[in-house]
């Protein structure tokens, strides 16, 4: 009777288990799992052969073989010699001084609560030992190791969740070529190289995010993208705890998916409906690594945490990125609006490093994510688990954002007030109000400023923080 009971109980919880279909509609009403939306913030790894040239970015090979362009053909033929190439850059991607557990420990002191690793680019080079990318993957060349595989391991012994890119296109795959010059009317590419792999990965490491990418040039329909997600939500290892983007063919960013990326650097002017994410990188010119990069070409710490004006130059993204102005021909001016101001706006922050053909993370993008780090150990309960509140900054201005978790409410203030207060104009206090600085317990002193709301925060002297951002905690407000 005991037994017949189970089996009853396990039938009924199998009968009301939801079962997506291969459509849009279906796989879009999927709830994102909610880990994703407390996470907040992640890093973004991109490696691969692209890092041994590190030069203009990791869209070298491209830039070089199929836009012929002159400043890397002026490149290879400076350094190379005639009839050099692009794969002859893979024996020299061995990654010697690779050491997961010191990666995974910056990650871990960065803040991050995931990882996402480019498990395979454009270039198609896989980071592990994939048995369709013969010859052409880190097990057999290179490294001859199981990057994807040891990179997962130290990460998730921290706990921190793991994640990888993978591109759906890859440039010079013949059987791509093949099918793009039949308009995608056929599928070799698709069936004998990239979802055997895409599967293949799955079942293998059994990421928590898939950050699809490489999707732009085919339909959806192309790539069978609705099928194999339906198998992901429904039947793969990870169907409980996968979070997917929206990058699975043309027209589908910012339109289908789970969490919406909608293009590279990707800030909205208001409030989203739908869960996003920013992705950047440290670099501004590139996602991998660039033997040539500039400090003045690197985010600082304040720009990564809060808010400002930076000027940059522009780097070759394959999808567009809010350009504010041009200065001087090359270089842009970009709005930089990362952590404080994703979060506020209810997205996730992805911040990408490049390490080098040797296997290190770069000591001033270690600088810069262990700083990240210092100032979430101090405003973290701010940031992770938080929500949107009502009002996302103070009258349009860049310089007060707000969150809220449970009952609290959080005001970050991004510039240094020239006074020993700071006037919030929104809340609307009551006689429980209270208010502290995050870091430092004692109340401070506040007084209403009319009868609808708003009040005056007499500040104490404001500590040196990474990032010169500081955060109030206002208990008993509306």
């Amino acid at each position: 009777m005991r037994v017949l009971l189970v089996l009853v109980l396990v039938l009924g919880c199998s009968a009301l288990a939801r079962s997506y279909t291969a459509d849009w509609t279906s796989l879009d009403s999927r709830p994102l799992p909610p880990w994703y939306d407390g996470a907040k913030f992640g890093i973004f790894v991109h490696w691969g052969v692209f890092s041994v040239p590190g030069f203009g970015s990791e869209w070298f090979w491209w830039h070089w073989r199929g836009q012929l362009d002159p400043k890397c053909m002026k490149f290879m033929a400076d350094n190379y010699p005639p009839g050099f190439s692009y794969p002859e850059f893979a024996p020299q991607f061995r990654a010697p001084f690779f050491d997961p557990e010191h990666w995974a420990d910056v990650f871990e002191a960065s803040g991050a609560k995931y990882v996402v690793l480019t498990a395979k680019h454009h270039e198609g080079f896989t980071n592990w030992g994939s048995p369709f990318s013969w010859n052409w993957n880190s097990v057999d060349t290179g490294p001859h190791r199981d990057l994807v595989g040891d990179l997962g391991d130290a990460v998730r012994k921290r706990s921190l969740r793991y994640g990888l890119y993978h591109s759906l296109f890859e440039w010079f795959n013949p059987l791509y070529l093949s099918d793009k010059k039949n308009g995608f009317k056929t599928q070799e590419f698709v069936m004998q190289k990239m979802l055997p792999e895409l599967y293949n990965m799955v079942v293998r490491y059994k990421p928590e995010l898939i950050w699809s990418d490489g999707d732009w040039e085919a339909p959806d329909t192309y790539w069978n993208s609705t099928e194999f997600l339906a198998w992901l939500y429904n039947d793969s290892p990870v169907k409980d705890t996968i979070v997917t983007n929206d990058r699975w063919g043309a027209g589908c960013a910012c339109k289908h998916g789970g969490y919406y990326n909608c293009a590279d650097k990707y800030t909205p002017g208001q409030l989203p409906k739908h869960k996003w994410e920013k992705c950047t990188s440290v670099d501004l010119r590139s996602w991998g690594y660039r033997r040539n990069m500039k400090i003045v070409e690197l985010m600082d710490l304040p720009n990564i945490i809060e808010v400002g004006d930076i000027a940059i130059a522009s780097s070759p993204l394959h999808r567009p990125t809010t350009i504010l102005s041009y200065d001087e021909g090359e270089r842009l001016v970009l709005r930089s609006q990362d952590l404080v101001r994703t979060v506020a706006m209810g997205g996730n922050y992805l911040l990408n490093v490049g390490p080098t053909p040797d296997g290190t993370i770069p000591v001033l993008f270690e600088e810069r994510l262990r700083g990240v780090g210092a100032w979430l150990t101090v405003n973290g309960e701010a940031i992770y688990g938080s929500n949107p509140w009502r009002v996302q900054r103070q009258n349009k201005t860049d310089t007060v954002w707000f969150t809220s978790k449970g009952s609290a409410v959080y005001a970050f203030i991004t510039t240094k007030p020239t006074k020993n207060y700071i006037i919030l104009y929104d809340p609307k206090t009551s006689v429980s109000t209270k208010v502290t600085l995050l870091g430092n317990p004692t109340l401070l002193h506040w007084s209403p400023i009319q009868v609808g709301g708003g009040l005056a925060i007499a500040l104490p002297e404001l500590p040196f923080v990474p990032g010169q951002a500081w955060t109030l905690r206002l208990d008993g407000v509306l």
